[in-house]
């Protein structure tokens, strides 16, 4: 061929020509230790497009074992010429110390001669640069270069840049919060098949935020991204198959795409999952796979599965029972704050022969300020009592009105025997005809009685108001 004379003749552009041909396989066999003959010639000849594909193919370890002091000695000559990607790589070989010491100045340097000779990536990362702040740039953060460099990369198409772009918007990040222009650059990102930006563009029109909601949109890019690989898209694919939201209602397909994120490590999706197994729906029914797939999320944190195997583990349901393990689970979970498991932490403990009732009351308290109204039964009766904490009456009335005014039907007999007895609040025959009935509705077979006998002590205008009082209730 003419590029294969033309070559052997020494002529450099195309001994690159012809490097490219057999890096790429066009028009003859693929073969990149001649592509590393042919980039060589070149190279050292001095053509710069030759010597950063030949640092390409050392740092790749193509055609040859890899070399990444070869790698960087090619890219210097090419960035010493003005080879913008070669700049590039060097900037990013000085950034993360990779056959050179590290030095973020001379990163910096590397990257702006770049990014001021048009390179997108090298935009990209001075933006980045200057948006954290690092060393080498001689400032601290600088909101208005890394905006600067991130829409002159964007603008090229780039689309990193344009999702970060289109994040900024979205947030209100150094800009004035425009979801429009967050549409718009996530648009052009989610184009180019850009996961991130085809998930936020999903979310966006998903919830409407300073756009018109359009839930096809919002399906079409969760789609998007969610065979694109992109697990949070799976995952919330999974949720909408699973409740019919958008598509019709398919627990197989709700599995498919729950397993997809879940095979990737997503707690969130883990769960999701293991629910299906539990509850048996588009899968079998299977105690073992739902504890397996909660316990995976739960050692990523995830608090739901946390309380969840904690009470597999305490029933023995898909797991031997270990009501140690069990109180581990329940404590993971209380110290993220989640009521339920602080009221189990406290249940477990006072259950325990060697459990500690102060620590037990402590978690009630945790959870019956996070409003759990079992927790605050559990430490009125704590207070009545004097278990674990020392006997105080009108702490014990204030957790079972707490408790009552949430349909806690003990805690609504309670209130009612103290306020007929004057015991940690003011004796008031009404307010306690008022709690007895409401806890005789709930089921308490003692409030009756209880009840019948109050009543019979009243005064006839009082029993009148109490039962004027309880038929409007």
């Amino acid at each position: 061929s003419w590029y294969r004379m033309a070559a052997a003749a020494g002529l450099e552009q195309a001994q690159y020509n012809l490097g490219v041909m057999y890096q790429k396989g066009q028009g003859v066999a693929q073969d990149h230790a001649q592509a590393l003959y042919w980039y060589g010639c070149a190279a050292e000849q001095g053509y710069a497009p030759a010597q950063y594909n030949l640092g390409w193919l050392y740092a790749k370890g193509q055609g040859t074992p890899a070399d990444v002091h070869k790698a960087l000695h090619w890219f210097r000559q090419a960035a010493e010429q003005g080879d913008t990607g070669a700049q590039h790589n060097l900037g990013l070989m000085y950034e993360g110390g990779k056959g050179i010491a590290q030095d973020q100045e001379a990163a910096s340097n590397w990257y702006r001669r770049a990014a001021e000779g048009g390179y997108a990536c090298a935009q990209f990362a001075l933006a980045l640069r200057y948006d954290s702040g690092q060393a080498g740039l001689g400032t601290a953060r600088d909101p208005a270069q890394a905006l600067a460099w991130m829409r002159r990369a964007a603008d090229q198409g780039h689309a990193p840049a344009q999702f970060n772009l289109g994040l900024r918007y979205d947030k209100g990040q150094d800009v004035a919060q425009d979801s429009a222009q967050a549409v718009h650059w996530y648009t052009r990102a989610a184009e180019q098949d850009h996961l991130s930006s085809q998930f936020n563009l999903a979310l966006v029109h998903d919830s409407g935020h300073g756009v018109p909601r359009d839930e096809e949109a919002a399906l079409k890019w969760y789609r998007r991204a969610a065979e694109g690989g992109h697990a949070g898209a799976q995952d919330n694919l999974g949720l909408r198959y699973e409740h019919g939201q958008g598509v019709a209602r398919d627990a197989g397909m709700a599995a498919h795409w729950y397993r997809k994120a879940a095979e990737q490590g997503l707690p969130a999706a883990q769960y999701h999952l293991g629910q299906l197994f539990d509850a048996g729906q588009g899968v079998e029914r299977d105690a073992e796979q739902a504890a397996a797939w909660f316990a995976k999320a739960a050692e990523q944190g995830h608090l739901r599965a946390q309380f969840d195997l904690g009470l597999r583990c305490e029933a023995g349901n898909g797991v031997p029972q270990d009501t140690a393990r069990a109180l581990d689970w329940y404590r993971r979970a209380a110290t993220q704050g989640y009521a339920p498991a602080q009221h189990m932490v406290g249940a477990l403990l006072e259950r325990e022969e060697q459990g500690d009732p102060r620590e037990a009351a402590e978690w009630y308290r945790k959870a019956a300020e996070g409003g759990h109204a079992l927790a605050q039964f559990a430490l009125a009766l704590r207070y009545d009592s004097a278990h674990g904490v020392e006997r105080d009456y009108e702490a014990a009335h204030f957790w079972y009105l707490c408790a009552a005014r949430q349909g806690h039907a003990r805690a609504q007999f309670n209130l009612g025997v103290m306020a007929a007895a004057g015991q940690g609040t003011q004796r008031d025959p009404v307010e306690a005809y008022g709690w007895l009935h409401r806890a005789a509705r709930g089921g308490i077979p003692a409030a009756t009685p209880y009840l019948k006998r109050l009543a019979a002590r009243m005064a006839p205008v009082q029993l009148a108001q109490a039962q004027v009082h309880t038929e409007g209730a």
